[in-house]
């Protein structure tokens, strides 16, 4: 028996409401999904438990966990005044001071996690802002991270350690393991960086790993990257990308076509995804989401996202993959131990 099942990302199908997400998910072939935050709001805060609770019981899917990466980028880099926090927040709250945006987003998710807890959830998938400011986000040695009277590692060690304390604080009442996926432009964009973000807050038992290989696309390789974090993995997203030769991989450029890094379909990217579901096996991500979600298996969650083709297409595709190609079962020992019985 496989220790995986396949599973579906939500925030890319922002557009359908949570039943018809559900529908579509389970016609592609899914077990289970994991909503993002906004499938679950209604007009005026979230959605009752129970009633996301049936949802999903009606349409036969597992809850795997509930995608929170939008709000929590927001409040991680709404103090930087940034606009590109906007899109994910009421138009109403956009209008207000960094202050109120940052306070509203925590105690957004204050509740969402709340939530969680009350729907069974654990794990939540998401990632950190740019705590660090944008300067040390770009990832460039230019040398002036530190000066006459900043510095700027040391400021945002501080800072990230200060605003996440309350977030941290509640979903260690809560249990939950808040699933940080190692992402450019994020608040830890390496495995040595992430790592920095376990030792500042003293080994805090919230802060864990959402992992992903299409964002090892800058000099880390995804083996490196996740066996570096192997014991924070609590969450595992299947995506794939491909580089185009002689483009930049760092540029201006806002239309993802013309992008040298982009994301495509699982079968056709760069990266092997059989060899990166086994090495998630062997890290121990399956049996240790298991333990703490109480379940048979672990999810293989797609995130397909293309420049180029249909988006429903595309995950579905995904889903097949998973499926078909993905669901691998675990060696009960090594081949070596029959040979010449």
């Amino acid at each position: 028996m496989s220790c995986y099942h396949p599973s579906i990302e939500g925030a890319q199908h922002g557009g359908k409401s949570l039943a018809d997400f559900l529908t579509y998910a389970k016609r592609s072939g899914a077990s289970g999904a994991q909503p993002s935050n906004y499938m679950l709001q209604s007009a005026d805060g979230f959605k009752p438990a129970k009633e996301i609770k049936d949802t999903f019981e009606k349409a036969g899917m597992l809850l795997d966990g509930i995608s929170a990466h939008c709000p929590v980028w927001v409040h991680t880099t709404a103090w930087t005044g940034s606009p590109t926090v906007r899109p994910f927040i009421p138009a109403e709250v956009a209008q207000k001071s960094t202050e109120e945006i940052e306070k509203w987003a925590e105690n957004y998710l204050l509740e969402l996690l709340d939530l969680a807890a009350e729907l069974g959830v654990k794990v939540v998938p998401m990632f950190w802002g740019v705590a660090y400011g944008w300067e040390a986000a770009t990832g460039y040695p230019w040398g002036f991270w530190a000066g006459p009277g900043y510095d700027l590692i040391k400021e945002g060690q501080e800072r990230f350690v200060k605003k996440t304390q309350k977030i941290r604080d509640r979903a260690n009442q809560l249990g939950i393991k808040l699933c940080h996926e190692i992402h450019p432009g994020t608040g830890a964009a390496t495995a040595d960086e992430f790592l920095s973000l376990v030792k500042i807050t003293d080994n805090d038992p919230s802060i864990a790993v959402n992992a992903d290989p299409s964002h090892c696309w800058d000099g880390e390789s995804w083996e490196t990257r996740f066996l570096k974090v192997g014991e924070y993995i609590y969450a595992a997203h299947v995506k794939n990308f491909t580089i185009r030769s002689g483009f930049p991989l760092r540029t201006m450029e806002p239309l993802w076509p013309k992008r040298a890094m982009q994301f495509t379909d699982l079968p056709s990217g760069d990266l092997n995804m059989s060899r990166y579901v086994e090495l998630l096996l062997m890290v121990g991500y399956p049996s240790r989401y298991c333990q703490l979600q109480g379940t048979k298996t672990a999810p293989l969650v797609v995130e397909a996202e293309s420049a180029h083709r249909d988006l429903d297409p595309t995950s579905a595709n995904g889903i097949a993959y998973v499926r078909d190609h993905l669901l691998i079962t675990p060696a009960a020992g090594s081949f070596e131990e029959g040979m010449g019985a």
